[in-house]
């Protein structure tokens, strides 16, 4: 374990922090937090935390003592003074002599004591910050001491290993009681620079901010160099020759992990997914005693939150053999389910059965030969369940190297599981219409392609923009921000779309919306029109769509939870314009496109529809196609944008955004067309 303390940096960040009337004390605070939570060795998101009893004026201008504490909610990697509110430590300190004191209290009493009633609620860990006479307390949730502590001696390998240096404090669930338990153990042992947390974490203690730092470190790298000493492999299994890709199987277990929530409504509580692998990770599922050591629980009670007590197993995926494989998995997610359940009800009563069950569905699946899937109702949560899931194997391999991986036991787990204080870390915020759904859109690199992708985005889907301009895609992704997807693409190129799609299925798992959206105008007389330019816009008008549509087709038949499949048509297939042929014939044809496949395919729960637009100024007018189609109608090109319908507005690429949304979200809604057009009685269909 490297020690990363800079002087420089350290100085930097006070005289920085100075300016804004961040005192010392804080600003080294941040700092070493920042050191510590950028680690994943020691921290993963949001987990840990750190203190620092410094000095503060209350509103009236008295300078208080007081404790500033890692806020609920706070990355520890990236934080700043506001996530580490400060709280009257006195008052805190008062607590210890009581003998009981519910969660609810805790908090509640936490949070009457904050200099700033709108700082985030103090860290459940507050309390025992508080009691321990340090002025700088460091928690991680190191990989390395977890390593020998999750065992079933481990209490005794840890007092071998440290000595007088660190105190061993038994498991006892977060919150008063193990708060007051380890203040009495800390004061047994004053000479001690930390605490063992067994099967938790890692306590260091210091007076200044470096010292508690480095304590941590320090303690960190004795579990690294004993985890070297007498190091064993896991013992692995013989795999078949030939395996399935991660896009051949994401879609299908994807399928299976979905809950149906309405299915008169079409409503599913579908996960993304997030895939991993590697040496360390296939060292690990290919293991011989994979199902003993990963069903044997949680590293840390701190993930639970994220991936459940125990991830699922799927078979193997042989190639050629994926209907076994579906049957396998299904085997498995049903008797994953039905154990949750069991498990439910097995500890529920102990809480008078005042416990609402989550969902049964994994958040964490091991496959043979391939890797894992981290599951989640969001990107960014799929890839933090992978995250702690990787992060759980390195604990576990290390805990096997030297002896048998043990957790904690399984009511501890569900004690932590449904604890209101860890499931308060996830939020409560409502879902958005599309959050846990995964749209494809093409030609989203600008225009009316662009503003589908944004507004899907802003309605909670994970987005992929698909363009043959690769830059324009990216750029169009990185305007969205966040887990935005993009592949440069040729639509016109059958074997470039199947992997385009499959890229997107490896990425999240799957694909529930797609706007098949890529187009280009090609004009002339029918009659003189030269065969090349008919069958050029017929590729990319026609047969483009078709081939998305076959692999939007292909993933959702796979999920078998529906989908949304929508075309951009263009007013051009219902009312054609002058010299404007080899553009609406393949668009009618697209047309007609949507509806065979609304026929064919509304039973697998797919809906398809198409956007009618026109007149809509984006980059398919350039090289002075606006100007040219404007003449063919003799009208001026303001004439022809706004003044051509009925509503005198000019309709815009978010217009026709909007109305993609609306589709998609239109449940009993399938073969239909919607104009956005500002009304052409002309294009009104029939």
């Amino acid at each position: 374990m490297r020690n990363e303390w800079n002087k420089s940096d350290a100085a930097r960040m006070v005289r920085d922090y100075a300016k804004v009337g961040i005192g010392r004390d804080l600003a080294l605070r941040i700092y070493t937090t920042r050191l510590l939570g950028q680690n994943p060795a020691l921290v993963l998101h949001g987990g840990g935390n750190t203190s620092v009893k410094t000095h503060a004026r209350d509103i009236l201008g008295d300078e208080v003592e007081v404790l500033c504490v890692k806020g609920s909610g706070w990355d520890m990697g990236n934080i700043e003074p506001a996530g580490l509110p400060a709280v009257r430590l006195a008052p805190l300190r008062r607590l210890e002599k009581l003998d009981r004191l519910t969660d609810e209290d805790m908090v509640n009493f936490q949070r009457g004591q904050l200099l700033d009633s709108n700082a985030p609620n103090p860290s459940v860990e507050t309390l025992l910050h508080a009691f321990m006479p340090a002025k700088f307390i460091d928690h991680t949730h190191s990989t390395a001491v977890l390593g020998i502590s999750d065992q079933p001696d481990g209490e005794k390998r840890l007092a071998q290993l440290y000595g007088v240096k660190m105190a061993i404090v038994p498991y006892i669930m977060p919150g008063f009681r193990l708060a007051k338990v380890a203040a009495e153990i800390q004061r047994k042992h004053p000479g001690a620079i930390g605490l063992i947390l067994h099967k938790h974490g890692i306590f260091t203690f210091g007076a200044s901010a470096e010292e508690a730092y480095t304590n941590m470190i320090d303690m960190v790298g004795l579990a690294e160099e004993r985890l070297t000493r007498g190091r064993k492999r896991l013992a692995q299994v013989k795999l078949p020759k030939a395996l399935a890709g991660v896009a051949e199987i994401a879609p299908t277990l994807r399928g299976l992990t979905s809950v149906s929530i309405d299915r008169n409504e079409g409503l599913w509580n579908r996960l993304v997914f997030d895939f991993r692998t590697g040496p360390n990770v296939l060292g690990y599922v290919n293991g011989r005693d994979v199902k003993r050591y990963s069903g044997a629980g949680l590293v840390t009670p701190d993930h639970t939150i994220r991936t459940k007590n125990v991830p699922l197993i799927v078979p193997v995926p042989e190639m050629g053999k994926l209907d076994a494989f579906r049957d396998g998995a299904k085997a498995a997610i049903d008797k994953f389910a039905a154990d949750y359940h069991a498990y439910f009800k097995r500890h529920n009563p102990r809480h008078k059965g005042s416990k609402v069950e989550l969902d049964p569905m994994p958040r964490v699946i091991l496959v043979p030969g391939l890797g894992l899937f981290g599951l989640g109702k969001t990107a960014k949560d799929a890839a933090i369940a992978a995250d702690i899931a990787c992060n759980a194997i390195d604990t576990i391999a290390d805990a096997e190297a030297i002896g048998r991986f043990e957790s904690i036991a399984e009511a501890d787990m569900f004690d932590v599981e449904y604890w209101s204080l860890e499931q308060a870390k996830l939020g409560k915020s409502a879902d958005k219409p599309f959050t846990r759904q995964i749209a494809i859109v093409t030609g989203g690199g600008g225009g009316i392609g662009a503003a589908t992708a944004e507004a899907f985005a802003r309605e909670g889907a994970e987005v992929a923009v698909f363009d043959r301009d690769g830059e324009a895609a990216r750029a169009t992704a990185r305007k969205i921000g966040g887990t935005a997807f993009w592949v440069a693409v040729d639509v016109t190129n059958a074997a470039a779309v199947r992997k385009a799609f499959d890229k997107v299925v490896a990425r999240f798992g799957g694909v529930d919306i797609v706007v098949s959206n890529a187009g280009a105008a090609w004009q002339g007389g029918i009659g003189e029109v030269s065969e090349a330019v008919l069958r050029q816009s017929f590729e990319l008008n026609f047969f483009a769509h078709q081939v998305v549509a076959q692999n939007a087709v292909r993933v959702m038949k796979a999920q078998g939870t529906g989908g949304s499949l929508m075309f951009n048509v263009s007013k051009q297939a219902v009312n054609p314009g002058p010299d404007f042929g080899p553009y609406g014939l393949p668009k009618a044809t697209t047309l007609f496109l949507s509806r065979q496949y609304a026929l064919e395919y509304g039973a697998d729960g797919i809906r398809v529809n198409a956007i009618n637009a026109d007149r809509v100024h984006t980059g398919i007018f350039a090289g002075g196609l606006l100007e040219q189609r404007a003449r063919a109608r003799g009208v001026t090109v303001q004439q022809y944008l706004a003044d051509g319908n009925l509503l005198k507005r000019e309709v815009r690429t978010t217009d026709v955004a909007q109305a993609f949304v609306m589709l998609a979200q239109a449940r009993k809604t399938t073969a239909a067309v919607l104009t956005v057009d500002g009304g052409n009685i002309a294009a009104a269909l029939r």
